[in-house]
């Protein structure tokens, strides 16, 4: 995902700073990091450390006044503004799928990785009204969820 989000930054002109963090305090230190660097926007990627951080991350944004995209749903509700990414659900169905397939025979190293076909993008307005973000209207009709 870094490569990509770089990517598309550098052909609108766009400055990325990329942070990492693996322990609670390295997510404190990279809020530090941002509020220094007068960051305008955050984007959490999908990590299985950090979707269990989600009300760390989003206290931090709200504290730090940091609009911010998360990868789950959880995120927008838990008070993030907005998240958009792959369902839990059809993630935990295709685990169960898999898991089927391999207790009925099947090898795992033969089973093809699959991706995610539905995306959803989840905004929560409370966050963006409290951000003092107006969210066009046309951004709100598409969302699969909107948080009020």
């Amino acid at each position: 995902m870094t490569r990509d989000v770089l990517a598309a930054a550098s052909v609108i002109g766009v400055k990325v700073q990329t942070l990492k963090a693996a322990t609670d305090r390295e997510i404190d230190a990279a809020f530090v990091s941002l509020v220094q660097e007068r960051t305008g926007a955050l984007l959490v990627g999908n990590d299985l450390f950090l979707n269990n951080r989600i009300e760390q991350l989003v206290a931090l944004a709200a504290r730090h006044a940091i609009p911010a995209m998360y990868p789950l749903r959880d995120f927008a509700a838990a008070g993030g503004l907005m998240s958009y990414g792959g369902r839990l659900t059809d993630n935990y169905q295709q685990v169960g799928i898999y898991t089927g397939r391999v207790l009925k025979g099947e090898k795992p190293a033969d089973l093809p990785v699959v991706q995610p076909t539905k995306y959803e993008l989840v905004i929560n307005l409370n966050t963006a009204r409290a951000l003092a973000i107006d969210i066009p209207p046309t951004l709100v009709a598409l969302a699969d969820e909107v948080i009020e």
